[in-house]
């Protein structure tokens, strides 16, 4: 489900492109996931947009970003756009002394968003902290609970004793929590790197010259529990028709 917080950016830069999305909700979290089973799962749905006539596939998880994008981007003849690789270009350039990462276990322990920023600006010093507990939090519609706001707020309390001058969602589940991160630090300390994402994703197309300008088509397929989807999904995206498409059994 944390890939419609890019997904909806997207769509709001970029309304004309026709759009496949497939959210792999049979084998959520994949921040818990090995490196052997992301490959296979990821081959799967590749394989699925290459049969959809993909023009770009959008890794929309930091998970598979962090940990397996090097061994796919030059498997398919198309566009992939990994949502850590990209943003970072752009947060690299902000004016960041510290900045802090909220992410799974499987981001922090790649290393992924220090060693993208620091490549582009060394100077920047990064703090990561693992919140896994976070995506099951979201994915069961439990933001409100109180169980869930203390598991919130032990690890806002932890991350504001590095200082850091912004803190990156560093997966992208994280940002359906935003009103509750906000209650314990500013709004605009934290970055969804989704915004950055979406304006790489469209900068890059442009000048490949591969905008699209007709009306745009949109499909949207779960590999499980479409109805639960549907409901949790509301917060940021409204989905009318979803198909379950059980690419990985």
């Amino acid at each position: 489900m944390g890939g419609l917080t890019v997904y909806t950016k997207l769509k709001e830069l970029l309304p004309l492109e026709d759009y496949i999305y497939f959210g792999d909700t049979k084998h959520m979290p994949y921040g818990e996931k090995t490196e052997s089973q992301l490959l296979e799962y990821a081959a799967r749905i590749f394989e699925f947009f290459v049969k959809k006539n993909a023009k770009a596939v959008v890794m929309a998880c930091n998970t598979t970003s962090s940990v397996i994008y090097d061994k796919v981007k030059d498997k398919y003849d198309l566009k992939i756009y990994p949502i850590i690789q990209s943003s970072a270009k752009i947060i690299a350039n902000l004016p960041i002394k510290t900045a802090g990462v909220f992410a799974t276990h499987a981001t922090v322990n790649s290393n992924a968003y220090k060693r993208e920023i620091q490549k582009y600006n060394p100077d920047i010093e990064v703090v990561q902290i693992a919140c896994p507990e976070w995506v099951k939090i979201v994915e069961g519609n439990r933001i409100s609970a109180p169980e869930s706001r203390e598991k919130i707020k032990e690890k806002i309390t932890q991350m504001l004793k590095f200082k850091p001058d912004r803190i990156i969602l560093g997966c992208t589940h994280y940002p359906y929590l935003i009103n509750v991160l906000s209650e314990f630090a500013p709004r605009d300390m934290f970055i969804d790197p989704a915004v950055y994402f979406a304006e790489y994703i469209k900068n890059d197309l442009e000048k490949n010259h591969l905008l699209e300008n007709s009306k745009s088509v949109e499909e949207i397929y779960v590999s499980s529990s479409p109805e639960n989807f549907k409901q949790s999904a509301k917060m940021f995206y409204d989905i009318k028709e979803l198909p379950q498409l059980a690419l990985n059994d």
